[in-house]
């Protein structure tokens, strides 16, 4: 005996004590599905018998069920519910989540209840509550349906019981299973003919013109069509337009959903009181050619419509006028009222058109949603949303969104068919739809405690008190947010070196890398300056259409935390410009088929940005320390000339003036003068995204070659990354390696970078590190302090840890990447500040800021 469920629904449990519900419920449903009253009972007074806790226990109930079924849970309720006061808030709580309540009754003999019940010690009760419980039963059996049960399962027997088997029914609009790719089409209103230019266009066969045969589509990709309902009324050919929407759905090669034109159409059909108006009477003259059997299957067609589909996985929704997330997926009169007419405030404009709610504005939701009903002279996205009625039949367009490559395409109405009440006003907008919503952004949508998920990495989490640090520091100090689309990871520095004198050597990185079978390795020149990321438009109109700026800005140059590099608007622009010309030069527009550029870099000199810096930290220690080991050295070499013995301690001083003379000279050598933009360097090492494209799916050679083209067109600001290819385990390959490290570094050079040739490299367990930095012996003075190479302090060095610097770069990484692919995507600026924000808030993680 086969209990069909709705895989989203309330099930609830009705029978007397010793029924055998529990029972049932276990044998049939998960435990984390079935929510017992005793349970509950049980958990707030510590006796699942205590009935002075029953109050508080079916508030816990209700509370944990209301939670499940928010999340789209299947939530079973195990209690008596033979009442129907009992079941009342039951209902009322599916309705309130748009699932169906369903009733599995076990309608089992008094007598047989009441001897279960004396077989058990915890049911210590008088025959007179079972009694009870069996009359209120009786009495509210036949009344399920009318208390607004969908589904009511009686078993009155306990074969019955024993036999039956629960199956779990999809909903009629779940069509996850279903991944497309779909041509998802706009309000059609009878106009048949751009509808077959379209499908054509879109790749269809369409044959079989109207007549007894019907029609034949077909696409050689197996894609399918996706109607989104008003295909009645207003246009020269309704029948025509069902009757090939009909044969498409018919034949599998299409699905649709209605629209308010359609049911409006069904009620006539149906003979109800409708008024003519808005277009109807086309659809009835139209239908009145037809015959009877045509217009009965017009009817069933558009009875048979569900209100809204859900493909892909959860990934995409259609319905005629939207569908917000907390009503996908779900079955309720509330979900097709909405599916059908949107959301509206009761208010008509100057038009006499209702005023709608716009709830693409604050939709939220993970899945796509294509809808149309209200016509728009353009198709735009918000949020992930976009409208696909663009008018045919006021003679716009007709409109369909290729899914999943998110490409428009449409053909233009041979004329107006019909006259709008309310104009369309096709035009080019300064800014889109999303851009314009942009302009505000809100602040819940950073805050809090958040796991964000990536394409690198299942999910990072971002502790609240560390989203606080990064709103401060946004808020305070960043630059414009619509040029936020990227803030650069963290690098680790390679393990300690086990050479005598040396805190890190590259044989250790070369190592790493070895260790996970990754054959060539990038070793790129490290530059002492500061992270800059720097964003080239080709124009401002390019910068205005693609980031949403208002002002006459053709880029931006910002740190890695968010602040614009430069104070002078003067200056920047200028070396934008100079960036810009050299990419326009290089080719790098036509080549990378963009209007813009982002771009990882290093921009020097080191004390153009840490002036202040310099002159309260190291340039005071510096100058402090020799002075101060000056004058010891000399009163301890007039102590040696009295004759004192001194040596070892005048030795030992000596050795102190030398190493503080280091420290000097270390940051003496990334700073100089700047007195014009010719004084700055710029050294970009990643083409990191352009137009449609993140720059991941590139080696290293590919990113280095690409930066030498632009850099040569401007050597005088832009610096080419000198880089050398290593094999990891050859030892000739490693040895060169290492030379050139000597080299560099004994220039005075920082080091170097080692990447793997795959700028995203996985190993057996998963992404490894990116990037490691090996730095030289004398410029770590700067980081560790000038007495660092003292064998104590050098020891003690060694045992430095790397793991949660290691973690913490490559959580960077994944959140990075991911705020860039979003951009490409084109999704809200909300979603590509979950990123950017997320790496901004980790920097706030305890991690030893010297590695």
């Amino acid at each position: 005996m086969k209990l069909t469920v709705p895989e989203l629904s309330l099930v609830v449990m009705i029978g007397v004590s010793g029924s055998g519900k529990s029972s049932f419920a276990r044998r049939h449903f998960l435990p984390t599905e079935i929510l017992s009253s005793d349970f509950c009972r049980g958990l707030v007074s510590d006796d699942e018998t205590d009935q002075t806790a029953t109050d508080d226990a079916f508030e816990l109930l209700h509370y944990v069920a209301s939670k499940r079924l928010a999340r789209g849970k299947l939530t079973v309720i195990d209690a008596t519910n033979v009442q129907t006061e009992a079941r009342k808030p039951l209902v009322q709580l599916a309705r309130q989540y748009h699932c169906l309540p369903v009733a599995i009754v076990l309608d089992l003999p008094e007598k047989l209840c009441r001897e279960r019940n004396r077989a058990r010690p915890d049911r210590d009760f008088g025959s007179h509550v079972t009694r009870g419980q069996a009359r209120n039963l009786k009495r509210s059996i036949k009344g399920l349906k009318r208390e607004g049960f969908r589904r009511i399962h009686i078993l009155d027997s306990p074969d019955k019981i024993e036999a039956a088997e629960i199956v779990r029914e999809p909903l009629w609009n779940d069509k996850k299973e279903e991944k497309g790719p779909f041509d998802i089409i706009g309000d059609v209103h009878g106009c048949l003919d751009e509808l077959i230019v379209l499908l054509r266009k879109l790749g269809y066969k369409v044959g079989g013109r109207d007549g007894e045969e019907g029609w034949e589509v077909s696409h050689p990709e197996g894609r399918k069509a996706v109607f989104l309902g008003d295909l009645a009324d207003r246009g020269p050919d309704v029948p025509g337009a069902f009757r090939l929407a009909m044969d498409m759905v018919e034949s599998g090669k299409a699905y649709a959903v209605p629209g308010n034109h359609d049911v409006k159409l069904l009620k006539y059909l149906d003979g109800k009181n409708v008024q003519v108006r808005h277009g109807l009477l086309e659809s009835i003259e139209g239908l009145e050619k037809e015959s009877e059997e045509f217009r009965r299957r017009v009817g069933e067609f558009i009875r048979g419509l569900i209100s809204h589909y859900v493909f892909d996985g959860g990934g995409l929704v259609v319905a005629h006028a939207g569908m917000k997330e907390e009503l996908q997926g779900r079955g309720s009169g509330q979900v097709r009222e909405f599916a059908l007419f949107g959301e509206t405030t009761g208010e008509t404009d100057e038009f006499g058109l209702p005023v709608r709610y716009d709830w693409a504005s604050e939709y939220r939701g993970k899945a796509m949603v294509a809808y149309g009903h209200t016509p728009v002279p353009e198709p735009e996205w918000l949020n992930g949303t976009i409208n696909l009625d663009t008018g045919c039949v006021f003679g716009g367009r007709l409109t369909a969104l290729r899914y999943p490559e998110r490409e428009l395409v449409w053909v233009e109405a041979a004329r107006q068919y019909h006259e709008p009440v309310k104009p369309l006003e096709r035009g080019a907008p300064d800014f889109t739809a999303q851009q314009e919503h942009d302009d505000a952004l809100d602040i819940d949508d950073v805050l809090g405690k958040r796991l964000i998920e990536t394409r690198l990495r299942r999910g990072v989490t971002v502790k609240e008190e560390n989203s606080i640090a990064a709103l401060e520091a946004m808020t305070r100090f960043a630059i414009d947010p619509k040029w936020l689309i990227y803030l650069p990871p963290t690098m680790s520095p390679t393990e300690t070196s086990t050479e005598p004198g040396l805190l890190e050597h590259p044989a250790q990185a070369l190592d790493y890398f070895r260790k996970h079978n990754v054959s060539r390795v990038v070793c790129e020149e490290k530059h002492m300056g500061s992270r800059c990321v720097a964003i080239a438009c080709r124009n401002e109109k390019a910068a205005r259409e693609r980031f949403g700026v208002r002002d006459d800005e053709t880029g931006a140059l910002y740190t890695r935390t968010g602040r614009r590099f430069f104070d002078n608007d003067e200056v920047e622009r200028e070396f934008l410009a100079r960036v810009r010309n050299a990419a326009g030069a290089a080719g790098v527009w036509e080549k990378l088929e963009t209007d813009w550029i982002c771009l990882d870099c290093e921009l020097m000199p080191w004390s153009a940005k840490a002036q202040e810096l310099l002159r309260s930290q190291y340039a005071a220690v510096g100058s402090a320390s020799r002075a101060a080991l000056a004058q010891a050295i000399n009163a301890l070499g007039q102590a040696k000339k009295s004759g004192t013995d001194v040596h070892d301690l005048l030795s030992k001083y000596t050795n102190k003036s030398h190493m503080a003379d280091g420290f000097v000279e270390a940051y003496r050598h990334y700073c100089w003068n700047v007195e014009s933009i010719s004084d700055l360097k710029l050294a970009p090492f990643h083409v990191m995204a352009s137009e449609g494209a993140v720059h991941a799916d590139k080696d290293h050679l590919w990113h280095m070659e690409t930066i030498a083209g632009i850099c040569d067109k401007d050597e005088e600001i832009l610096l080419a990354t000198d880089f050398k290819t290593v094999e990891p385990g050859d030892e000739k390959s490693e040895a060169e390696g290492t030379r050139w490290w000597e080299e560099l570094t004994g220039k005075g050079g920082e080091g170097m970078v080692i990447k793997p040739l795959d700028f995203v490299a996985r190993g057996e367990r998963g992404l490894i590190q990116p990037a490691i930095k090996c730095r030289g012996r004398e410029y770590l003075r700067i980081i560790y302090g000038q007495e660092y190479t003292l064998p104590e302090n050098l020891e003690r060095l060694k045992k430095r840890g790397l793991s949660t610097k290691r973690s913490l770069a490559l959580r960077e990484f994944a959140l990075g990447l991911e705020a860039l692919e979003r951009f490409v995507r084109k999704e809200p600026l909300r979603r590509v500040h979950e990123c950017a924000f997320g790496v901004l808030a980790l920097e706030s993680e305890p991690v030893d800021p010297r590695l």
